[in-house]
Protein backbone atom coordinates (compact mmCIF):
# COMPACT_ATOMS: atom_id res chain seq x y z
CA UNK A 1 0.00 0.00 0.00
CA UNK A 2 2.74 2.60 0.48
CA UNK A 3 3.79 2.03 -2.86
CA UNK A 4 0.73 3.30 -4.44
CA UNK A 5 0.33 5.99 -1.93
CA UNK A 6 4.15 7.10 -3.27
CA UNK A 7 2.74 6.58 -6.86
CA UNK A 8 -0.58 8.36 -6.13
CA UNK A 9 1.08 11.29 -4.08
CA UNK A 10 0.19 14.91 -5.71
CA UNK A 11 2.68 16.97 -4.07
CA UNK A 12 5.90 14.91 -5.49
CA UNK A 13 6.75 15.78 -8.36
CA UNK A 14 8.33 12.39 -8.82
CA UNK A 15 5.52 10.67 -8.28
CA UNK A 16 3.55 8.92 -11.13
CA UNK A 17 0.13 11.06 -10.30
CA UNK A 18 2.04 14.02 -11.25
CA UNK A 19 3.78 12.63 -14.51
CA UNK A 20 0.88 11.21 -15.59
CA UNK A 21 -1.15 14.68 -14.66
CA UNK A 22 1.41 16.69 -16.72
CA UNK A 23 1.21 14.26 -19.92
CA UNK A 24 -2.70 15.09 -19.49
CA UNK A 25 -1.95 19.03 -19.46
CA UNK A 26 0.25 18.89 -22.31
CA UNK A 27 -3.50 18.36 -23.99
CA UNK A 28 -4.70 21.58 -22.14
CA UNK A 29 -1.74 23.44 -23.54
CA UNK A 30 -2.55 22.59 -26.83
CA UNK A 31 -5.83 23.65 -27.12
CA UNK A 32 -4.73 26.65 -25.29
CA UNK A 33 -2.52 28.11 -27.95
CA UNK A 34 -5.88 28.64 -29.85
CA UNK A 35 -7.56 30.97 -27.04
CA UNK A 36 -7.30 34.64 -27.90
CA UNK A 37 -5.34 36.57 -25.13
CA UNK A 38 -5.49 38.01 -22.75
CA UNK A 39 -7.16 35.05 -21.77
CA UNK A 40 -9.72 34.29 -18.75
CA UNK A 41 -9.77 30.95 -16.82
CA UNK A 42 -11.79 29.89 -13.77
CA UNK A 43 -10.37 26.55 -11.93
CA UNK A 44 -13.24 25.35 -9.91
CA UNK A 45 -11.57 23.66 -7.10
CA UNK A 46 -7.95 24.34 -7.85
CA UNK A 47 -5.05 25.43 -6.36
CA UNK A 48 -2.03 27.87 -6.84
CA UNK A 49 0.20 24.67 -6.33
CA UNK A 50 -1.25 23.06 -9.24
CA UNK A 51 -0.62 25.64 -11.60
CA UNK A 52 3.18 25.99 -10.40
CA UNK A 53 3.91 22.43 -10.78
CA UNK A 54 2.92 22.38 -14.34
CA UNK A 55 4.80 25.59 -14.98
CA UNK A 56 2.18 28.26 -15.22
CA UNK A 57 2.63 30.69 -13.27
CA UNK A 58 3.71 34.64 -13.78
CA UNK A 59 1.59 34.63 -17.47
CA UNK A 60 0.59 38.01 -17.86
CA UNK A 61 -1.66 37.49 -20.77
CA UNK A 62 -3.49 35.01 -18.67
CA UNK A 63 -5.54 34.89 -15.38
CA UNK A 64 -6.54 32.41 -13.26
CA UNK A 65 -9.21 32.46 -10.91
CA UNK A 66 -9.25 29.92 -8.34
CA UNK A 67 -12.56 29.28 -7.10
CA UNK A 68 -12.92 26.91 -3.70
CA UNK A 69 -15.05 26.51 -0.32
CA UNK A 70 -12.34 27.96 1.24
CA UNK A 71 -9.85 31.06 0.33
CA UNK A 72 -6.92 30.47 -0.88
CA UNK A 73 -3.73 32.31 -1.00
CA UNK A 74 -2.30 33.12 -3.69
CA UNK A 75 1.26 34.85 -4.60
CA UNK A 76 1.22 35.74 -8.32
CA UNK A 77 -0.28 38.92 -9.85
CA UNK A 78 -2.25 36.68 -12.37
CA UNK A 79 -4.07 34.48 -9.72
CA UNK A 80 -7.07 35.53 -8.00
CA UNK A 81 -8.99 33.55 -4.81
CA UNK A 82 -12.61 33.72 -4.46
CA UNK A 83 -14.67 31.59 -2.37
CA UNK A 84 -17.76 29.91 -3.89
CA UNK A 85 -19.27 26.61 -4.96
CA UNK A 86 -18.91 24.88 -7.95
CA UNK A 87 -22.51 23.43 -8.21
CA UNK A 88 -23.59 27.21 -7.90
CA UNK A 89 -22.06 29.60 -9.96
CA UNK A 90 -24.13 32.45 -9.79
CA UNK A 91 -21.37 35.25 -9.09
CA UNK A 92 -20.44 34.68 -12.46
CA UNK A 93 -22.56 35.76 -15.68
CA UNK A 94 -23.16 33.37 -19.02
CA UNK A 95 -19.66 33.13 -20.51
CA UNK A 96 -17.79 35.25 -18.41
CA UNK A 97 -14.44 32.95 -19.08
CA UNK A 98 -12.64 31.82 -21.84
CA UNK A 99 -12.26 28.79 -20.13
CA UNK A 100 -13.38 26.23 -17.13
CA UNK A 101 -10.73 24.25 -15.89
CA UNK A 102 -11.45 20.90 -13.07
CA UNK A 103 -9.25 18.43 -12.50
CA UNK A 104 -10.47 15.78 -10.03
CA UNK A 105 -13.05 17.61 -8.73
CA UNK A 106 -16.26 16.75 -9.74
CA UNK A 107 -16.32 13.17 -8.19
CA UNK A 108 -16.39 15.55 -4.92
CA UNK A 109 -19.80 16.95 -5.04
CA UNK A 110 -21.54 13.87 -3.58
CA UNK A 111 -24.84 12.86 -5.69
CA UNK A 112 -25.46 12.76 -9.46
CA UNK A 113 -27.55 15.74 -9.20
CA UNK A 114 -25.11 17.61 -7.90
CA UNK A 115 -22.56 16.31 -10.85
CA UNK A 116 -25.13 17.65 -13.39
CA UNK A 117 -25.75 20.85 -11.47
CA UNK A 118 -21.89 21.50 -11.86
CA UNK A 119 -21.98 20.16 -14.92
CA UNK A 120 -24.18 23.02 -16.14
CA UNK A 121 -22.36 25.49 -14.61
CA UNK A 122 -19.19 25.07 -16.28
CA UNK A 123 -20.83 24.94 -19.37
CA UNK A 124 -22.67 28.10 -18.61
CA UNK A 125 -19.89 30.24 -17.21
CA UNK A 126 -17.27 28.90 -19.70
CA UNK A 127 -16.69 29.62 -23.63
CA UNK A 128 -15.14 26.43 -23.40
CA UNK A 129 -14.20 23.81 -20.72
CA UNK A 130 -11.26 20.98 -19.42
CA UNK A 131 -12.92 18.88 -16.88
CA UNK A 132 -11.00 15.67 -15.58
CA UNK A 133 -12.29 12.93 -13.03
CA UNK A 134 -11.20 9.75 -12.31
CA UNK A 135 -13.02 6.93 -13.86
CA UNK A 136 -15.44 4.12 -11.87
CA UNK A 137 -13.75 1.34 -13.50
CA UNK A 138 -10.27 1.71 -12.55
CA UNK A 139 -9.40 -0.96 -10.41
CA UNK A 140 -7.88 1.51 -7.78
CA UNK A 141 -10.31 4.12 -5.73
CA UNK A 142 -7.79 7.08 -6.38
CA UNK A 143 -8.64 8.38 -2.69
CA UNK A 144 -8.61 5.43 -0.26
CA UNK A 145 -5.91 3.54 -2.74
CA UNK A 146 -7.83 0.11 -2.04
CA UNK A 147 -8.56 -2.19 -5.05
CA UNK A 148 -12.03 -2.16 -5.72
CA UNK A 149 -13.34 -0.10 -2.78
CA UNK A 150 -15.64 2.05 -4.65
CA UNK A 151 -17.20 -0.94 -6.12
CA UNK A 152 -17.97 -2.04 -2.33
CA UNK A 153 -21.64 -1.98 -0.61
CA UNK A 154 -21.31 1.73 1.37
CA UNK A 155 -21.32 -0.12 4.35
CA UNK A 156 -18.39 -2.87 3.68
CA UNK A 157 -16.68 0.66 2.70
CA UNK A 158 -17.91 2.67 5.99
CA UNK A 159 -16.45 -0.60 7.69
CA UNK A 160 -13.18 -0.62 6.33
CA UNK A 161 -12.66 3.12 7.23
CA UNK A 162 -13.58 2.97 10.60
CA UNK A 163 -11.11 -0.06 10.90
CA UNK A 164 -8.44 1.08 8.89
CA UNK A 165 -5.82 4.20 7.62
CA UNK A 166 -6.69 3.83 3.66
CA UNK A 167 -5.20 6.19 1.78
CA UNK A 168 -5.24 9.79 2.58
CA UNK A 169 -7.79 8.71 5.15
CA UNK A 170 -6.85 7.99 8.68
CA UNK A 171 -8.56 5.58 10.81
CA UNK A 172 -12.49 6.95 11.63
CA UNK A 173 -14.20 6.54 15.07
CA UNK A 174 -16.93 7.93 14.12
CA UNK A 175 -19.39 5.78 12.05
CA UNK A 176 -20.96 8.92 10.84
CA UNK A 177 -17.94 11.17 9.47
CA UNK A 178 -17.08 7.40 8.20
CA UNK A 179 -20.44 7.46 5.72
CA UNK A 180 -19.92 11.12 4.97
CA UNK A 181 -16.33 11.01 3.66
CA UNK A 182 -17.47 7.33 1.66
CA UNK A 183 -20.73 9.36 0.14
CA UNK A 184 -19.06 12.70 -0.27
CA UNK A 185 -16.91 10.77 -3.57
CA UNK A 186 -18.74 9.63 -6.76
CA UNK A 187 -16.66 7.93 -9.13
CA UNK A 188 -18.15 8.24 -13.11
CA UNK A 189 -18.32 6.33 -15.95
CA UNK A 190 -17.52 7.37 -19.66
CA UNK A 191 -21.37 7.30 -20.01
CA UNK A 192 -22.08 9.63 -17.40
CA UNK A 193 -19.78 11.58 -18.42
CA UNK A 194 -20.84 11.96 -21.88
CA UNK A 195 -24.28 12.34 -20.42
CA UNK A 196 -22.64 15.33 -18.59
CA UNK A 197 -20.92 17.23 -20.76
CA UNK A 198 -23.06 16.15 -24.55
CA UNK A 199 -20.99 18.77 -26.68
CA UNK A 200 -17.75 17.74 -25.38
CA UNK A 201 -14.81 15.49 -27.17
CA UNK A 202 -13.82 12.45 -23.87
CA UNK A 203 -10.34 11.78 -23.61
CA UNK A 204 -9.02 8.51 -21.98
CA UNK A 205 -6.17 8.49 -19.92
CA UNK A 206 -4.48 4.91 -19.48
CA UNK A 207 -2.04 3.46 -17.42
CA UNK A 208 -1.48 -0.31 -17.98
CA UNK A 209 -3.94 -0.19 -21.37
CA UNK A 210 -7.16 0.89 -18.39
CA UNK A 211 -8.87 3.82 -18.66
CA UNK A 212 -7.36 5.57 -15.60
CA UNK A 213 -9.63 8.84 -15.85
CA UNK A 214 -11.48 10.82 -18.43
CA UNK A 215 -10.87 14.35 -19.85
CA UNK A 216 -13.97 15.88 -21.12
CA UNK A 217 -13.16 19.32 -23.21
CA UNK A 218 -15.50 21.64 -25.40
CA UNK A 219 -13.32 24.13 -27.62
CA UNK A 220 -16.30 25.13 -29.49
CA UNK A 221 -17.02 23.12 -32.78
CA UNK A 222 -13.29 22.01 -33.72
CA UNK A 223 -13.26 20.23 -30.38
CA UNK A 224 -15.77 17.48 -31.99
Amino acid sequence: MNLIRRAANNSDPRSLAIRLRQRRFQLFKRLLQDVPRPAKILDVGGTQQFWEMMGFVNEPDIHITLLNLYPVQTKYPNFTSVVGDGTDLKQFGDGEFDVVFSNSVIEHVGTFANQQRMAQEIQRVGKRYFVQTPNFYFPIEPHFLFPGFHWLPIKARVWLVTHFSLGWYRKMDDVTAAQRAVQSIRLLTKAEMRKLFPGAKIHCERFLLLGKSFTAYYWGDDSK
